[in-house]
């Protein structure tokens, strides 16, 4: 048994993490803010988190809160963060302050209270475009797209001839391209943890996350993913809303699955000094899955609204492969997406959500960020 210490461990991923680690016999410590916009305004410890676990309500870049939460600990696993891609490109100071800077806090005070390893959750959004094959076969790291801006809605990236590009699944050693401050913030945690870990004698690891989904989402956050924000739409009625011509495609990873990623990334000693994806390794379009969640809820009636419009700091095409953690950390996801779709839209129903979609993207627009 170890004693773990779960920062941003009362949120989404972080409460099907408690479950697994206590499944496995461990105890769990959970840090966690509890920030109006996942929790709501005056939030307590919520009652989705696992009884068993302890709780303290702490923000990570709270050096007396934080060296409290470590106090007798073994090991961590680093999920406090602010999360979206689009409120990032104008939250500026707030992610990069808690994203980053919280970061910066907690191993600060591993210095003084070192545990056996350091598991930190990353994203894929460090690639920003995926990996992509020319039309000689070669591939390419750096695609870029073009005429976003100027009118021309040239969504898929084309080579320097202007020939299509493929989109391929993305391994861990695609070059980064950070087209957010969100990407940015989590490419800074990535590197703070494994620069900080060898020298104070703790094993770092890095997970890059693709597109979780499951129960217990915030569905009245409009900066979660993209299938709480479908599914939020679909409760209120309202059809879900698809930027660009919906044909981008994403790797969907149940958040069970993701858990049980964790777990073996805590466990595992080959996995010391790694940064793995966890994805399910299987691509969907976008619109694709708005449907098919339609379905599931019974709102097949609602097609999916296509903007036709970017949002600056998106990319168009990333899906996960899936080799590395395979092969090192025996992960493979479990979850079958339509079951999951089906577990997702069975709690969904149980749910009320106030819709922000619009009031999003209408702050998105009002600062030119969408194109």
């Amino acid at each position: 048994m170890e004693k773990v210490l779960i920062t941003g461990g009362a949120g989404f991923i972080g409460r099907f993490v408690t479950d697994e680690l206590l499944r496995r016999g461990h105890h769990v410590r959970v840090l966690d803010a509890l920030i109006p916009q996942v929790h709501g305004e005056g939030a307590s410890r919520p009652d989705a988190l696992n009884p068993e676990a302890e709780f303290i309500q702490g923000d990570v870049r709270d050096r007396d809160a934080v060296g409290r939460a470590l106090q007798g600990m073994d090991s961590v696993i680093h999920l406090a963060a602010e999360v979206g891609v689009g409120q990032s490109m104008y939250e500026v100071e707030r992610y990069t302050s808690t994203n980053d800077v919280g970061t910066a806090v907690l191993f600060e005070k591993l210095i003084d209270n070192p545990v056996r390893r350091v598991v930190t959750a990353s994203s894929m959004s460090i690639y920003g475009e995926g990996l992509y094959k020319d039309a000689d076969g070669g591939m390419v790291q750096d695609a870029e797209r073009v005429g976003i801006r100027d009118g021309l809605k040239q969504w898929d990236p084309v080579d320097a001839q202007g020939r299509p590009l493929t989109p391929v699944a993305t391994p861990e050693w695609k070059q980064p391209n950070l087209a957010s401050i969100y990407a940015l913030n989590k490419y800074v945690q990535e590197r703070t943890t494994h620069i900080m870990t060898a020298p104070y004698g703790i094993e770092g690891v890095c997970l890059r996350l693709f597109n979780v989904f499951g129960p217990g989402q915030a569905l009245s956050n409009p900066y979660t993913g993209v299938l709480a924000i479908f599914a939020s739409r679909y409760l209120n009625g309202q059809a879900p809303m698809i930027f660009e011509d919906g044909e981008q495609r994403r790797d969907f990873v149940h958040v069970s699955d993701v858990a049980r990623a964790f777990a073996e990334a805590l466990s595992l000693p080959q996995a010391a000094g790694g940064t793995f994806n966890i994805g399910s390794g299987n691509d969907r379009s976008v619109t694709e899955v708005a449907r098919e969640l339609g379905r599931a809820m019974g709102r097949n009636a609602l097609e999916p609204q296509i903007v036709g419009k970017a949002r600056i700091g998106d990319i168009r095409h990333c899906f996960c492969d899936t080799t590395l953690a395979a092969e090192t950390l025996g992960f493979t996801a479990q979850t079958d997406f339509r079951e999951g779709l089906a577990e997702l839209a069975e709690w969904v129903a149980s749910q009320t959500a106030v819709d922000r979609v619009e009031q999003a993207r209408a702050e998105l627009d009002k600062r030119g960020l969408v194109a």
